[in-house]
């Protein structure tokens, strides 16, 4: 099958196997998803997850969080990693929701991405788990499980990836195909470790397929 067609088997199954995949990490308002997101670099979800209610149990709100010394901040966020450039974007982005969009999350991908701490992936998982808009966040396990998969051909920049699946996958299936890929890849497609024999893509997956072929001439 070409590309498409495996991208089209992928969301299937992957669909069935996780019918109720959804971001792993808790927030109830778009700008505490941006924070999470920036706090997440290099730090797990988990931790993360302990971290944000101490920061809105201080900080409440973005105009709070606007107002507050940067190293008030840090002195919350520190356990997370990179304290001080995580609390200075965290700073500078409350600042400028409170300053130009009235305590809000603006609407479109270019206004997000132009956000201060926010890439290319945060933007898109706010436009799709927020928004509700086609998305395609590509973090380390969407990259890892294309190339095993055979999605894209040996491409790790998370820019190109992500141009290489808005071709083959269904633009409404983007979002929630990603946060299926995050549970994938820490119940079976594990890195280094990757359980192909329980895998529901093992007959699809290149990966999988080329190391039985391989196993059955040795």
């Amino acid at each position: 099958m070409d590309k498409k067609e495996l991208a089209l088997a992928v969301v299937d199954r992957l669909k069935k196997e996780y019918p109720d995949a959804h971001c792993t990490l808790n927030y109830e308002d778009a700008w505490q998803l941006l924070i999470s997101l920036r706090l997440a670099a290099q730090c797990t979800d988990e931790r993360v997850d302990q971290i944000t209610p101490l920061l809105y149990e201080k900080f409440p709100t973005v105009a709070a969080l606007a107002e507050a010394d940067v190293a008030e901040i840090e002195k919350i966020v520190r356990p997370c990693g990179l304290g001080n450039s995580k609390a200075r974007d965290i700073s500078r982005c409350m600042k400028v929701l409170h300053e130009e969009y009235n305590d809000q999350v603006p609407t479109t991908f270019e206004e997000i991405l132009a956000l201060p701490g926010v890439g290319r992936k945060s933007a898109n998982l706010v436009m799709g788990d927020v928004f509700g808009k086609p998305a395609i966040v590509t973090d380390t396990h969407c990259i890892r499980l294309c190339n095993l998969i055979g999605l894209v051909d040996g491409i790790k920049e998370p820019a190109k990836v992500e141009k290489e699946l808005w071709k083959i996958i269904p633009p409404e299936e983007g979002s929630d195909l990603c946060h299926r890929f995050v549970h994938h890849g820490r119940a079976v497609c594990i890195a280094r470790r990757p359980q192909c024999a329980v895998c529901c893509l093992k007959d699809i997956c290149r990966y999988a397929v080329e190391n039985a072929a391989a196993e059955q001439q040795s």
